[in-house]
């Protein structure tokens, strides 16, 4: 039986293949579209049965050639530029393309362990997985939205699993490819390395200079998640995966940029410090983000502690600076 993980060779995608293999699984189709090829090398250390183009995939699960053939399916596969505005390609990608997974794992009784995301809140106070709370403000959100609408509709029907897990700010190893929507976290590692400076969004929204705040939580815990997923096969529905805390944007910039500072020997500095040697460096809040922006997201975690998830999450000040000394081995090795 194997593992089929979407998206694989992207950034959460390539992290489940990691961790199945660190539990000895090395039975792994992996699915995604290399038309950017270089993504190859999120999975060249990781060991797969076989790569596999995501609309060939399509064709096998449709034509029957994988019938009985798998044990559970990682759908971590989208377009998740919230910036998209081809709406049919979005949803013919992330909306159509999950409904015929959702089709055969419900024919074929197979687990669905799926990417849902934060953005069906839009710009909403209140994070709760429920349908009165959800307002999402792009087609990506929407599609999103949309597939989720499906599998509250259809999982009391289902004999196998289907878990949905709305992503929020996701940072950590793997990311590089993804350019304008990497994370935070990213970008201001990038500023500060070639600058010497990081730049927040200045007050915008109702929020001061960086101050806007969002749930950043690190791909390790959303790995954890999936595992734990993966094991209790009883557990369906639709969660919520953060850290249940709200940090701002001034306190991912101060744990890169201290990260950093301690791995060259330097004394660790506090905001006020910063914003007065100009490494904090408000840029304008960009005119096309007005009213398309989320500026504060806080997960309601109760229904995955209910199900069962009883593991700490990272505060920023912690997972970041795990990923900063990650990149910054990485970059002595090249």
């Amino acid at each position: 039986m194997y593992y089929v993980v979407t998206g694989a060779a992207g950034f959460i995608g390539s992290n489940i293949v990691r961790a199945l293999n660190d539990r000895g699984e090395d039975r792994v189709i992996a699915v995604d579209n290399l038309e950017r090829g270089d993504k190859f090398r999120n999975l060249a250390s990781c060991e797969i049965a076989d790569f596999v183009d995501k609309q060939e995939f399509l064709i096998k699960i449709q034509s029957g050639a994988l019938d009985g053939a798998i044990a559970c399916i990682f759908h971590q596969g989208a377009c998740s530029d919230t910036m998209e505005q081809n709406g049919r390609y979005m949803m013919e990608n992330n909306y159509r393309y999950s409904v015929n997974l959702l089709d055969f794992c419900s024919d074929q009784a197979v687990p669905l362990i799926y990417a849902s995301s934060a953005a069906v809140y839009g710009a909403g106070s209140i994070f709760v997985e429920e349908r009165r709370h959800e307002a999402p403000l792009n087609i990506y959100g929407y599609s999103k939205f949309l597939f989720d609408q499906v599998v509250r509709r259809r999982a009391a029907d289902s004999d196998a699993q289907i878990a949905g897990f709305r992503y929020f700010n996701v940072y950590g190893p793997n990311e590089w490819h993804k350019g304008r929507m990497a994370s935070v976290a990213w970008h201001f590692f990038q500023q500060y390395r070639a600058e010497g400076r990081v730049r927040p969004f200045a007050g915008a929204q109702g929020y001061g200079d960086g101050e806007q705040r969002r749930d950043f939580v690190s791909v390790e815990d959303v790995v954890k998640v999936n595992m734990f997923f993966l094991d209790h096969p009883g557990i369906s529905g639709i969660f919520n995966v953060g850290t249940g805390r709200a940090q701002s944007f001034n306190e991912v910039a101060l744990a890169i940029v201290n990260a950093c500072r301690r791995a060259h020997g330097e004394q660790s500095l506090d905001l006020a410090s910063m914003l007065r040697l100009g490494i904090i460096d408000y840029a304008p809040f960009p005119k096309d983000l007005t009213g398309r922006y989320q500026s504060f997201t806080q997960a309601d975690l109760a229904a995955l502690r209910g199900a069962g998830y009883a593991s700490p999450m990272l505060p920023v000040e912690q997972g970041v600076g795990q990923y900063v000394s990650k990149l910054l081995s990485e970059q002595v090795l090249k």
